[in-house]
């Protein structure tokens, strides 16, 4: 890493000491603990969603693997629109995310804010930390510079493949959910989480990359989030996610053991390299409108997993009632001397930290020590600056409410003058 790279990196960590991580940046692999991408996806695992997010990380290597495609063939001495006239004739009419890369758009622009600026800074973030692999590795992981987005509308796919007909039988027999974080069958519990974690398909690389490379990896996506969920034949572990109509697929064509060959297919292939683009853009809307407020209201103002502050909550309550169970029994039966009643504060203390560390769901302690949970009462090191003082401020005013809450019942019970009944 040179000079330049370090002060950039410098200015980009001096720019969120004072302001939450946006979603490009934790989805770049640019934040720290906890709010993180590893937190992130475990906080959508927590609500039964993180298939959103596979889906998203998916189609993100997809589409590096045809920048990969591309540049090589670059490399190789011929033009885009000699290797592959049927991608280059689709990609000059409709539009494509790789412009710059096949050499449409020299100039770099009409790139979308969303998910192309994001997969620029994890391409980035990729390159600075494979740095040291030497100059070969970039020509082994296979990406590429700034794309262009197709035209709205188009999403790279034909239009009988991405319009749903209202006479669509499946739309009939399988009910759909509304939004991507409310899928039936999928109810989110406190209890899941020990479900297998589904990490993104990882593609090696370890020959050049063809055309029948980029149909397998569209395939692998089409079956494992797209396809209806009873289909069971080519993908056993379908996750279907939920997409509007308008950006539903209902078949994939193509074959992966099969070389197109009809006039059909052909026109079908150059449609891969962008297919998914426009679903990918929607899920990044929908996970940054949707979940990703919600994580940070989560990680960057409390510290607690909602198993741990349940178990808080009843661990409060029963610790109250031994509480003042054990004060009325010192003012009923008029104990001597009346300064034991001080002791009441132990099991006042407890129970008050547990109630109000559930309410907040945020434990100072825990806090102090520089902790966040990760899953229930395992935690990791707060390393995100202006997080660290979020919650150190939160934690500061939890631990002065249950001060102020214990010494106003301790000295409640021990004011009250006994009565030996």
């Amino acid at each position: 890493m040179d000079d330049d790279e370090k002060r950039q990196q410098d200015d980009w960590a001096n720019s969120r000491k004072n302001r939450l991580p946006s979603f490009t940046e934790v989805l770049s692999r640019r934040t720290r603990p906890p709010v993180d991408l590893f937190m992130f996806y475990l906080f959508l695992q927590r609500e039964g969603a993180e298939d959103i997010l596979d889906f998203w990380l998916d189609v993100q290597q997809h589409e590096n693997l045809c920048r990969a495609y591309f540049k090589d063939v670059r490399k190789s001495g011929r033009t885009i629109k000699e290797d592959w006239p049927q991608y280059w004739d689709y990609a000059r009419r409709r539009g494509s995310i790789y412009g710059t890369v096949v050499g449409l758009h020299p100039d770099g622009g009409g790139t979308k804010r969303s998910t192309a600026s994001t997969g620029e800074m994890m391409v980035e973030q990729d390159r600075r930390n494979l740095a040291a692999a030497g100059p070969s590795h970039d020509e082994k992981a296979g990406y590429g510079g700034r794309s262009t987005s197709p035209r709205p509308g188009t999403a790279g796919i034909s239009e009988h493949t991405r319009v749903a007909s209202p006479n669509d039988p499946y739309d009939k027999e399988q009910p759909r959910s509304t939004t991507p974080f409310s899928l039936s069958g999928r109810t989110p519990t406190l209890f899941n989480m020990r479900r297998a974690s589904r990490a993104p398909t990882v593609i090696p690389r370890s020959a050049a990359i063809t055309r029948m490379d980029l149909i397998a990896s569209a395939e692998r996506i089409f079956y494992r989030y797209l396809s209806p969920a009873g289909n069971t034949v080519n993908s056993p572990e379908n996750h279907e996610i939920y997409l509007p109509p308008s950006l539903r697929i209902h078949s994939f064509p193509l074959s992966s053991s099969q070389e197109p060959r009809s006039q059909a297919e052909l026109s079908m292939m150059a449609q891969i390299p962008d297919i998914f683009h426009a679903q990918k853009e929607y899920c990044f809307r929908a996970m940054e409108q949707d979940a990703f407020p919600r994580f940070l209201r989560s990680k960057a103002f409390g510290n607690l997993t909602p198993i741990s502050a349940l178990v808080r909550l009843i661990a409060g309550l029963i610790t109250l009632w031994i509480g003042l169970a054990a004060g009325f029994s010192l003012i009923f039966l008029d104990v001597h001397p009346k300064s034991k009643r001080f002791f009441l504060f132990i099991p006042f203390a407890i129970a008050i930290l547990c109630l109000v560390s559930h309410q907040y769901e945020l434990d100072p302690i825990l806090v102090f020590l520089g902790q966040s949970e990760t899953t229930p009462f395992r935690t990791l090191t707060i390393r995100e600056p202006y997080v660290k003082k979020l919650l150190l401020g939160r934690a500061i005013w939890v631990s002065v409410l249950v001060a102020a809450f214990v010494t106003a019942l301790t000295m409640i019970f021990w004011a009250v003058p006994g009565h030996r009944l």
